[in-house]
């Protein structure tokens, strides 16, 4: 017993004062942030960390007494996650994640969420060619509620109004029907997201009917000679709508394929594995679809130029594809061959647990060799 008092005494005293400095710069950063650190105490810091963290395990290694074990253990914890941890703040994060880690994931799922948009351009194409066919087609496919006085028993000047909204009726029924849409999308989506883990089935007959509705409304339309304004109606807010509902069909077939094809993990790890990712998507197609539902009521309801709409959703549909295609990806690269780079111990290496316990146990081992008396027990 006074062997270990001796070694504990010794060991403490060698190391004392880093570790004193360690926890003053831990409080302050605790207390009031970075900023409270200068530049030369931000740099020391690291250095103060992994000071500590081998301390801790050559305590461990040469069984030195129990306070010290769990003060190391306690400080090495909070230096972590000072060093390592998120500073960011929630706009920072935020801006972040729609800068590079949004545009990441929809690459990452580009097949899966062509395979939605496809679902639903083959629904637009199979309603309009129904409904061009036979007009009656159009009350199997579309919702009275969707269609709000829009169907075939409609004059021409009835679904030209409704377009651009000429009377206090027509602008009355247009806000209505706009409403409605919005909301009918948004709903569309959250349930493709939410029946994903349903194998996916319910996914492709909710993303094929969407098509259905809007590709009957098309051809009714069409019919009247109104084609390229509805188009021009539709597209300066549709094309954000659509592609967000399209990642929110995205995330539901990544679950419904997770469900149906686990690989090595049990189905539920697989579900809760690809659960994270397409919450991501989910996460910026519900800020896609709010973008779309201020174009929707203020752009469309204002501006009737059929140019100056086709105008908008070129500039929509170029924005978007940009965006999805390069935004974050060269930083992208950077950033993860910098993280191999920076691979630090994980918390568990300082409390003794987790997969970084071992590393350490052993990183403990040889630098007790350092100090020969200690790990013979001189004194």
């Amino acid at each position: 017993m006074p062997e270990i008092t001796l070694k504990s005494a010794r060991f403490r005293g060698e190391r004392e004062a880093s570790w004193r400095e360690l926890e003053r710069l831990v409080g302050a950063f605790e207390a009031r942030g970075p900023r409270s650190l200068s530049a030369a105490e931000l740099n020391r810091l690291p250095a103060l960390y992994r000071s500590a963290v081998s301390s801790l395990s050559v305590a461990r290694a040469i069984s030195l007494d129990k306070n010290l074990l769990a003060y190391l253990t306690a400080l090495s914890g909070r230096a972590y996650l000072c060093v390592y941890g998120s500073k960011r703040r929630a706009g920072q994060a935020l801006a972040e994640f729609f800068r590079r880690g949004f545009p990441r994931a929809v690459r990452r799922h580009a097949a899966l969420a062509a395979g939605a948009m496809g679902l639903m351009l083959l629904g637009m194409a199979t309603g309009y060619r129904l409904t061009a066919a036979d007009p009656e087609r159009y009350y199997d496919l579309v919702a009275p509620q969707l269609a709000a006085g829009r169907d075939p028993s409609a004059s021409t000047a009835e679904l030209r109004a409704a377009l651009y909204g000429g009377e206090e009726s027509a602008k009355g029924m247009l806000g209505a029907f706009s409403a409605f849409l919005a909301t009918h999308n948004a709903q569309i989506g959250i349930l493709c997201f939410a029946l994903g883990a349903a194998a996916g089935a319910p996914v492709v007959y909710l993303l094929f009917e969407n098509g259905l509705m809007l590709g009957a409304m098309a051809a009714l339309y069409a019919s009247r000679g109104l084609g390229a304004e509805f188009w021009a109606w539709v597209l300066p807010h549709g094309i954000t709508e659509l592609t967000a509902v399209g990642l929110c069909g995205a995330a539901g077939l990544g679950l419904g394929g997770a469900l149906l094809f686990p690989g090595r993990h049990t189905r539920l790890q697989a579900l809760a594995a690809r659960g994270r990712e397409a919450a991501l998507l989910v996460a910026g197609a519900v800020a896609m679809l709010f973008v779309a539902a201020v174009v929707e009521g203020e752009f469309r309801q204002r501006v009737h130029d059929p140019a100056w709409r086709w105008l908008v959703a070129a500039a929509s549909l170029g924005l978007w594809s940009w965006y999805f295609l390069f935004a974050g990806a060269a930083a992208g690269a950077g950033a993860a061959a910098g993280a191999e780079a920076r691979a630090e111990p994980e918390p568990g290496a300082a409390a003794g647990t987790g997969p970084g316990a071992g590393a350490a146990l052993r990183a403990g081992a040889g630098a007790a060799a350092a100090w020969p008396d200690a790990a013979a027990g001189g004194g």
